[in-house]
Parts: structure tokens; sequence; C-alpha cells
């Protein structure tokens, strides 16, 4: 914990959101995590000077979204954890293009969308992550990815400058992005989509819907799809030919549902998730000589 740099925030921003100590558990779709040294939702004027007085005081930052494809440690979260959420989530509307603030919520977007006559996010309906999440992972579903329909990305620079960036140049392939190699912080995207009949548009997302009901464990707390696709195969099929459907490890467990997810059934801990990770990993890999890459991301101190 660092006073001095909690002392400044206070008299630097009165009107901030900081959470000392708070439980990450809260912040995340998994519902596992330790406790933030500190945790700050700002608004877009606001960030700057957090992360101004961060760098001043050598304290890390960590930055989420809606936290629904994160794993947190057991032990927290060191220095401070900037979610990007309520306090940049405006999403505006104009002719054939949709301008969403990072924090904006994929569903709140697609509903928008969907409101103004615009067909292109169907897939991203049932999608539980924020715009920036999702540009940062080229999040997608049901052939749907972001970067159809991305034109530009507002980002802030490690240095602290505003960038626009065109989609061509933002290195987007299967559940990547240039982001978190280049430090970048999302602030917004602008989206291109295109008119049809609100009743078809949402008819296809009331289809996708319920898809995911029929299909995924939502009924568990999860970070979503647990592992990436590999080239020519599905995991969730892998998983379970390797007879690890219902695998358990404390509270975490394969989905007997839907293989490809590991949910939590009430007290799971990191360290019970990363386990049962590993040992499908290993288990897939003995039999079937393909390796699993996780698709969650951890964050927070983990031991070596």
């Amino acid at each position: 914990m660092n006073q001095l740099f909690y002392q400044e925030l206070l008299q630097s921003i009165p009107n901030l959101q900081i959470f000392v100590n708070e439980p990450m558990k809260k912040h995340t779709t998994f519902r596992i995590g330790g406790e933030a040294d500190y945790l700050i939702t700002p608004d877009k004027e606001q960030l700057p000077v957090v992360l101004q007085l961060a760098k001043k005081h050598d304290v890390p930052v960590t930055v989420i979204g809606n936290g629904s494809n994160l794993l947190v440690s057991d032990r927290g979260v060191r220095g401070v954890v900037l979610e990007i959420s309520k306090c940049m989530s405006e999403v505006t509307v104009d002719g054939n293009y949709i301008e969403a603030q990072a924090g904006a919520l994929l569903s709140k977007v697609a509903a928008a969308a969907a409101e103004h006559g615009l067909s292109g996010l169907e897939f991203a309906a049932g999608i539980p992550g924020s715009i920036g999440g999702a540009v940062v992972m080229n999040a997608g579903a049901y052939g749907g990815e972001l970067k159809d329909v991305l034109v530009s990305v507002s980002v802030l620079t490690p240095e602290g400058c505003l960038l626009t960036i065109p989609v061509e140049d933002m290195e987007l392939s299967y559940r990547h992005s240039c982001v978190p190699e280049k430090r970048y912080i999302v602030l917004a995207a602008r989206i291109a989509l295109h008119p049809a009949a609100k009743e078809e548009i949402r008819a296809k997302m009331a289809e996708l819907r319920e898809k995911r009901v029929e299909k995924q464990p939502l009924g568990f707390a999860s970070a979503g799809s647990t592992f990436k696709r590999p080239e020519g195969y599905f995991a969730g099929k892998l998983i379970m030919d390797a007879g690890l459907r219902g695998y358990r490890i404390g509270d975490a467990q394969v989905s007997e549902k839907h293989c490809g997810f590991v949910i939590n059934r009430g007290n799971a801990t990191a360290t019970e998730v990363m386990q049962l990770v590993r040992d499908v990993q290993q288990r897939v890999r003995e039999q079937f000589q393909v390796e699993l890459e996780p698709e969650i991301k951890q964050i927070g101190e983990w031991e070596l």
C-alpha cells in the first residue's frame, strides 16, 4: 500500500471512486480473486491524472473491463486496478456508425444497434464483456468477430498520448490485438454497421441467446470459454473425449453441460482453477497430442 499515492489521489481528484483492499471476486464473472490494493473506476478526464500519479509514485497499474475473461490470483493484485466501466460507458449512434466508450457492455451496444435498425453486431448480444475488453481480445461468437465491424479504436498510450488507430493497424486475429503488447488503454471504439429490419435483427439476437442458454453453463460463475480453439479441433470436444466431463478440483469443475467451460460451483479458488486447467492440458496432450492454450487471462500475484 502506498499512502502517499493514496493521499495525493484524494487531493488531486476529490470525486474519484477509490476502493481500498477491494475483493476482486466482486469484479469478475468467475467470482474468484483476492484483494486489490486499490480499485479505481475513473471517467475519461480522471484517467490520465490517475496514471500520472501512479507513474510518479511507481505504483503498478492493471486495467480491467467487465472482468468476464479474467482469473484473479487468490493473493490479489498489488497496486492499482483500473476498472473501465460505468464511468466510461456512453454509446452514440450516428447514421450507420456507433461510437462506444470502452466501459460500455457489448450487450448494450448490440441493443442500441438493434434499436436503430443496424445489423452486424448480433453475434455480440450475449457476450458478457465490455467494448474495451472485446477490442483487446477481438471477441467473437457464432461466426462473427469484432474485427468484422470495427473501424477504429481510441487509445491512451503509456506515455499519456491520445491516439486513434484504424482497424487495419490493430493487428486483430483470433483472440488477439496489439493492445497488450503496446500497453495501450482502450478508450472507445468506432463500429460500422448496415441497415436492416429491426424485427430481423432482434430475431437473430434472440436465436443466438437461446443457443447460449441451451449449450452454455450460464447458471454458474465462469470466465466464459476457458481455452482457445485449437486449429482443426474444438476444445470442448477434446476435453469431453479425454473423459474429463465433470472433472473437479474443489469447487472448480469442467462443466458437464459444455466441457469447454470451467465453472465455479460456489467457492472455487484461483489455485484450484489453474490446477484443473493444467490437468486438462496434460490429459488432452497425452491422448491427442494437442496443446490447449488458455483463453482466460490471469492477473495478480501468482506463484511461479
